[in-house]
């Protein structure tokens, strides 16, 4: 008689992946302080009660971490991949004017290791806490064979809600608004694919300092965006700068409706950064990274002055005009 097979010997341990669950139960509550899910008991999809909201219209965004995760593997900065899959989908959510309010990740593995994925899903939640988004479910994958060993595969999915009223209106747009722009902390969760070239390319070597500088976190926007509307300043919309950078993911906003804007934009002050940009080719530079700008908001000139009081760092980048084009330099 053969021997029976099992799905431990595939390579699939259900028990460490439920084992796993309840490590991570306590950073998971932790993102409940301030929002609550609905009839969650037994349930197998999570809920969010929206009577609160008189006009609710509901957001969605899916994202990953990109190539930069490798890097991130290679360095030993777990809770950062956390933090950059928060980010990468939450900020998306917060330039339509919604507020984050759900968070599943999906998490996929050649084996499951209990201490490297705790460390991600601390990261997460550290994130999910700050700007009171749960962090509803998701799905850990273990898949030997089909995911290389060593190797993680991240992707997010975050949900938002807003009032009718506060939603962004692109429509708004005029000749003459002007672009408040943030900072960013780094490359963030973009471009990553051209950084590994470069570094290897050219040889760069990175010291532990230095390498926990070129991939800090992507900055979540929640504070900035709170901080507009305290001071009661609506934009026409908003821009999370990732993929594409200020060219692409400006111009996708407005260019169609004939609109465009010359940016000047502040030296990048990030020697790490400039490490790389140094050997990347100028203009391939401004049409991936972010180039020092995280999150722009787009408004009428008289909000300014509020604006620039929004957070720290907050610079006036240029206005709108009738070129139906986005052009950039770096500020004199």
């Amino acid at each position: 008689m053969s021997k029976k097979h099992t799905y431990k010997q595939a390579g699939v341990d259900i028990h460490e992946a439920a084992s796993f669950v309840d490590d991570i139960g306590a950073l998971v509550k932790a993102t409940q302080k301030k929002r609550k899910l609905a009839n969650a008991f037994g349930l197998f999809a999570a809920g969010y009660d929206l009577s609160k909201y008189k006009e609710p219209v509901i957001f969605t965004g899916c994202d990953g971490v990109g190539t930069k995760l490798e890097l991130l593997l290679k360095y030993d900065l777990l809770e950062n991949a956390g933090k950059d899959l928060v980010a990468m989908n939450v900020n998306d959510v917060l330039t339509c004017g919604a507020d984050p309010i759900l968070f599943l990740d999906y998490v996929g593995v050649n084996q499951i290791k209990k201490r490297q994925l705790t460390r991600i899903i601390a990261g997460m939640s550290e994130y999910l806490q700050a700007c009171n988004c749960i962090l509803a479910g998701g799905e850990t994958a273990e898949m030997p064979g089909a995911v290389l060993d060593g190797m993680v595969e991240l992707s997010g999915f975050a949900i938002g809600a807003a009032e009718k009223k506060d939603v962004m209106n692109p429509a708004e747009i005029k000749a003459g608004d002007v672009l408040v722009g943030w900072p960013s902390a780094g490359f963030h969760a973009n471009g990553f694919s051209l950084v590994r070239r470069i570094l290897t390319k050219e040889n760069i070597k990175l010291s532990k300092k230095e390498a926990a500088q070129l991939l800090t976190p992507t900055l979540l926007y929640h504070e900035q965006c709170w901080g507009l509307k305290k001071a009661k300043v609506k934009p026409a919309a908003m821009a999370h700068i990732t993929g594409g950078g200020l060219v692409e993911n400006l111009g996708r906003i407005f260019t169609r409706n004939g609109f465009g804007c010359h940016l000047k934009v502040p030296f990048w002050q990030n020697d790490v950064v400039q490490k790389v940009l140094r050997h990347a080719d100028q203009n391939d530079a401004w049409d991936t990274f972010n180039m020092g700008i995280g999150w722009v908001a787009i408004m009428d000139a008289k909000h300014a002055k509020k604006a620039l009081k929004v957070g720290t760092g907050a610079v006036v980048l240029g206005e709108m005009d009738k070129s139906a084009k986005v052009t950039c330099e770096i500020a004199k």
